[in-house]
């Protein structure tokens, strides 16, 4: 598994476009954080990072696909999964480690941004910032990351082309975090449905634990995503 998770890690920085990726994550997140007047902490008058992770499972819904629509699409088109299966591995552990790979990368991108945090408790009049909340919202944040990574990498498997797998992915990936709600906001699902329509979401979960509390129900939800898509993923390629 971890052969495996190595070797799509030296694939995607063997060249600059995977750093780019992870550049430009950062930089629209620094510009939207920083500069935009709109957006920008200094023109907003308080210490907090509210604005950071309203906007970035957004810019995640793009980077996730861009990261993982060559995982299995590329292996299918160019006939080397069928050499894959052939390895001493478990069909388990070739799953496992690309997805872990894919987790990894999304965590490369999401970790330099604790400058931001570093950089607000030091403009701020106080000194302090919400470190509970903010804490909640990193969790929130590598949930819904781990998430899409899951769903991205099922819809790479679906397909031998790579540019169908990363519309696929991002497409579901904001259905499932934008969609719910905004089904859930129809007039006629208003006062009886609306809320368990919403649950659905991930929106919803990741909104849940940003407020600083660890909800199992929150948990089980992320998980259960995350397992769904995998088995998805194993059986598309394993049992046909």
């Amino acid at each position: 598994m971890w052969s495996i998770c190595k070797k799509e890690l030296n694939q995607f920085f063997s060249s600059l476009t995977g750093y780019i990726a992870v550049v430009l994550f950062l930089l629209i997140n620094g510009i939207f954080l920083f500069l935009l007047k709109d957006s920008s902490i200094f023109e907003n008058g308080y210490a907090t990072m509210d604005q950071f992770f309203d906007l970035a499972p957004w810019v995640l819904l793009f980077l996730i696909p861009a990261i993982s629509m060559r995982s299995l699409s590329d292996e299918l088109k160019s006939g080397t999964f069928e050499l894959l299966k052939t390895k001493p591995l478990k069909p388990l552990q070739i799953i496992l480690g690309k997805y872990i790979s894919i987790l990894l990368i999304a965590l490369f991108a999401i970790i330099p941004t604790f400058v931001y945090v570093f950089s607000i408790s030091y403009f701020s009049s106080s000194g302090s910032i919400d470190t509970g909340g903010i804490a909640g919202s990193y969790i929130g944040l590598f949930l819904l990351s781990a998430t899409f990574a899951s769903i991205c990498l099922s819809c790479s498997g679906l397909t031998s082309n790579s540019v169908v797998a990363f519309l696929l992915g991002g497409f579901i990936c904001l259905i499932f975090y934008f969609g719910f709600n905004a089904i859930s906001k129809i007039s006629v699902f208003q006062g009886s449905f609306d809320y368990y329509i919403e649950m659905l979401g991930i929106d919803f979960h990741y909104k849940s634990i940003s407020r600083g509390v660890l909800d199992t129900r929150d948990l089980v939800y992320f998980f259960s995503v995350i397992f769904i898509s995998i088995f998805i993923t194993k059986q598309k390629l394993y049992n046909q």
